[in-house]
């Protein structure tokens, strides 16, 4: 009942702080105030300020909020150690290359690109770009 009575009593205040501010003539700011003020009553109507009142007194509902805050935190942690290794997969070969897709181009593979002939220009050589207009029909 003392929740219901304070949130009634916040959006009232607000509501009162948008009528000056639109008396002003700044009708944005009363139109976000006004906004603002009127999420505790739409709480309070629709039974949510009850929920979380009963919430809070219930110890089941504090034990499941430290189960989902240790979820979290595995999660975190496991995100930290992924991230400290860079993404690097524990390999169980030794000199293993890693796998590459089998229509994979030079660059991917390792191999460097040639370089151009001493009559090309290094960026006239638009053979491999011809290449690729080709094969999807442009």
């Amino acid at each position: 009942m003392l929740a219901e009575t304070i949130c009634s009593a916040v959006s009232a205040a607000g509501l009162g702080i948008a009528a000056v501010a639109a008396y002003r003539k700044r009708f944005l700011s009363a139109a976000r105030i006004a906004a603002y003020s009127l999420v505790p009553l739409g709480l309070v109507m629709t039974g949510a300020v009850d929920w979380i009142v009963d919430t809070a007194f219930s110890p089941v509902a504090w034990a499941g909020f430290g189960v989902l805050g240790l979820a979290f935190l595995l999660f975190l942690s496991t995100r930290a150690v992924e991230r400290r290794r860079g993404g690097r997969k524990e390999t169980t070969g030794g000199a293993e290359p890693k796998a590459v897709a089998p229509a994979a181009s030079a660059p991917s593979r390792g191999v460097t690109a040639a370089k151009p002939q001493a009559g090309q220009a290094s960026g006239e050589d638009f053979s491999d770009i011809e290449a690729i207009l080709k094969k999807h029909g442009i």
